[in-house]
Formats: structure tokens, C-alpha cells, sequence
């Protein structure tokens, strides 16, 4: 029997590759498993990706609560005091300065009230109305209380 022994030596060659090639790979699965695993040595692959997916569920149903608290808070908060504007004027020419004002208060659906405090010298008068989407409710705004109305929402 006659062996080639060129045909010998590349065999012996490609196995040491191959076998260093195997190697390699089992290297890589073991470093990527123990990562898995996050260097516990009594759990099983299978126990660590349930332990995970078992996370995963209570983050998600964490999330949807969340979710639902947001909602809950941005809904109600549209009735909360959002916007304020004020604005300062003179409405007597026989007193000095801008000493009366009228405030808006208003929620995020631009409900709320409009107050007016006038002075004079003999005395100061307070004014309420009710606005309803911006607007005075069943009662006329002066241009200084739709001008508090127009800075509260930002228009101004």
C-alpha cells in the first residue's frame, strides 16, 4: 500500500484547522452563554430566559398601569389652573399710576374666571365673571379683561 504522503500531511493540516476552527466556536457559545447567564453558575439558560421573560411581563403590565396614570393625570388636569394673565391699567383719569388690574384664571379648556379690581379714591371695587372657552359666560369682557384672556392662552 502506498501513501501519498503529501495527500497525509494536508489531511493532518485541514483536521488541525478544523479542530481549531471547532474550538473557536465552542469558545465564543461559552463566553456569549456565561454572559447569558450573567455569571450564575446554578441556573440553566432555560431558567435565566424565564426568569427574563417573566421580567418582561411585569414591565409591561408596569408600563400600561403607567400608562393609564398619565392619561388619568393629563385628563385631569385640564381642569386644573393652567393659565394666568394679568393686566394692569388706569381706568380714572383723576387717580395716578395703573393701580387697578384685572387677572384671567384659567384651566387648560380656557374655563375659568376673570377678576377685576378697580381703584379709585374713595375706595376699590372687585368684578368677577365667568369665562367659559375664553369667552365671557351670559356677560360682556372689557378689552382689558379679553386682554388678560388673550395673555393667559398665550395670544399675546
Amino acid at each position: 500500500m502506498v501513501f501519498n504522503t503529501h495527500l497525509i500531511i494536508g489531511l493532518l493540516v485541514l483536521l488541525i484547522l478544523g479542530f481549531c476552527a471547532l474550538t473557536y466556536i465552542v469558545w465564543k457559545l461559552q463566553v456569549h452563554y456565561n454572559r447569558l447567564t450573567g455569571g450564575v453558575n446554578t441556573a440553566t439558560l432555560s431558567q435565566v430566559l424565564n426568569e427574563l421573560l417573566s421580567e418582561i411581563r411585569d414591565l409591561k403590565i408596569r408600563t400600561a398601569q403607567t400608562d393609564e396614570a398619565v392619561r388619568l393625570l393629563e385628563t385631569e388636569g385640564r381642569g386644573h389652573v393652567q393659565r394666568i394673565g394679568v393686566v394692569r391699567f388706569n381706568p380714572f383719569s383723576d387717580t395716578g399710576g395703573a393701580q387697578s388690574f384685572t387677572m384671567a384664571i384659567l384651566d387648560g379648556k380656557h374655563d375659568g374666571v376673570v377678576m377685576t379690581s378697580l381703584y379709585a379714591r374713595s375706595g376699590n371695587r372687585w368684578y368677577v365673571k365667568q369665562i367659559d372657552n375664553g369667552k365671557g359666560k351670559n356677560i360682556e369682557l372689557s378689552k382689558e379683561e379679553m386682554s388678560a384672556i388673550r395673555q393667559a392662552v398665550g395670544e399675546q
